[in-house]
């Protein structure tokens, strides 16, 4: 619920497709029910309806009508907007900025920088501020792997000072997670730079490249990403696919989650619904292009299964529209996550009759449902099964992963469980 000193409610901004500047869109109030649970209300705005260009929010629940939007969901957050919200790491660095913990919903919202995930933008304005010019460059990242790290000790008198933290603003969400990381650009535009933590298994920043490497050659649309070493160190860029550079500067992409679609959330209570079927049924009203993304998505599915990526919760898969229409956004936040188990591993979601568990039979009982035949499934599968299988390491050797990660590591591939007979219940 919103803080008792701070501001109840605020202005919504949207950059529209097409443009670079914002525009004002809605205003949302973060108050409470009679019962004091939070409750959240958005109203587009009269002159934003009457746009020509004027776009909805998120796909499928906040369409462009004249009426006042409920949610008591989600701590009275829609999810449209939550989604623009700072992860883990960047509400640490606000709070660190802001010199208190706990701040509200709200305050997380105007708190965050202006160049969080996806189009939309937050203030007490009527009024838009001109979009951020300045970014922090890409020969930066040594003087921000530092901040970082003083951050990870949390040494709160001999940590970075609130000025210092600004500079670490500049953060992507990335739809969620706890990984350093902060926004630089370079000639190409803006990247998400996550740097190694020094409590990593393996170094992360190379894995996770190669995993979006190998994802690439396995057919699945991945994000763009490189490695740059830094004072002896490596740092992962993720190009940012919600953003377009332009002579007049950013275009920038609507973004929404998977776990806004799913109508759902960390929580135990929600995380049943936590499942690749309802998100492609979902995707499939949401889409311009719904076939070709359904079937991206269970190819995605399967490759997560066969590099044992156990963190592939709805926040790491989300519809961006850079035009008008949304489509399924590039893959990230790619993790292999060996296991003891050979027999049994479980996504984060649920990929078929079988439930959450990694396996071939679980993921082609509901095939149907991705708009695949049950050989064009099969065909599918089997043909992620042996690019994994035949070129993970390869591909991890290619992008400079030492071979003592790769031993680390192997477990995660193919695992013997994949074609075990599946025991639908």
């Amino acid at each position: 619920m919103s803080s008792k000193t701070g501001p109840s409610s605020c202005f919504v901004y949207i950059t529209l497709p097409g443009q670079t500047v914002p525009v004002t869109a809605a205003r949302f109030e973060l108050t409470t029910t009679r019962q004091g649970e939070p409750l959240g209300r958005l109203v587009y705005g009269k002159s934003y309806l009457a746009r020509q260009d004027a776009v909805p929010l998120e796909p499928l629940e906040l369409p462009l009508l004249e009426r006042t939007f409920e949610t008591t969901q989600l701590s009275g957050v829609f999810g449209a907007l939550r989604d623009a919200s700072p992860d883990f790491w960047g509400r640490r660095i606000i709070e660190r900025h802001a010199g208190k913990p706990m701040l509200s919903e709200l305050d997380y919202l105007l708190h965050s920088p202006d160049d969080r995930a996806g189009a939309l933008a937050f203030g007490l304005g009527a009024t838009p501020p001109p979009p951020l010019r300045k970014y922090n460059q890409t020969l930066d990242l040594q003087h921000l792997q530092a901040l970082a790290d003083a951050i990870l000790v949390d040494e709160s008198e001999a940590g970075p000072a609130a000025a210092q933290v600004e500079a670490l603003l500049l953060v992507g969400t990335s739809m969620g997670g706890a990984r350093p990381k902060t926004v630089v650009e370079d000639g190409e535009g803006l990247w998400l730079a996550k740097f190694n933590r020094p409590d990593d298994k393996w170094n992360s920043a190379r894995v996770e490249h190669a995993m979006l490497v190998l994802a690439s050659e396995c057919g699945v649309q991945a994000a763009a990403s490189r490695i740059v070493s830094v004072a002896g160190r490596d740092v992962l860029l993720v190009k940012r696919f919600d953003r377009q550079k332009t002579e007049a500067g950013y275009l920038r992409a609507r973004m929404v989650s998977a776990l806004t679609l799913l109508r759902a959330d960390e929580t135990p209570s929600l995380r049943g619904r936590w499942s690749y079927l309802e998100f492609v049924e979902a995707l499939r009203r949401a889409s311009g292009s719904a076939q070709r993304d359904a079937h991206e998505l269970f190819r995605r599915a399967c490759f997560n299964a066969l590099i044992s990526n156990t963190d592939d919760h709805p926040r790491n898969h989300a519809l961006v529209a850079m035009g008008r229409e949304w489509g399924i956004s590039p893959a990230y936040d790619l993790t292999p996550t060996p296991h003891v188990s050979a027999e049994r591993r479980d996504l984060a979601m649920v990929a078929g009759d079988a439930g959450r568990w990694a396996n071939a039979q679980n993921l082609l009982s509901q095939a149907p449902r991705f708009l695949l035949t049950n050989e064009q499934a099969t065909a599918l599968i089997n043909d992620v099964e042996t690019k994994v299988r035949e070129r993970w390491y390869t591909v991890a050797r290619r992008v400079g992963v030492t071979e003592r990660d790769c031993h680390t590591i192997a477990g995660a591939f193919s695992y013997p469980g994949f074609r075990l007979t599946a025991q639908f219940s």
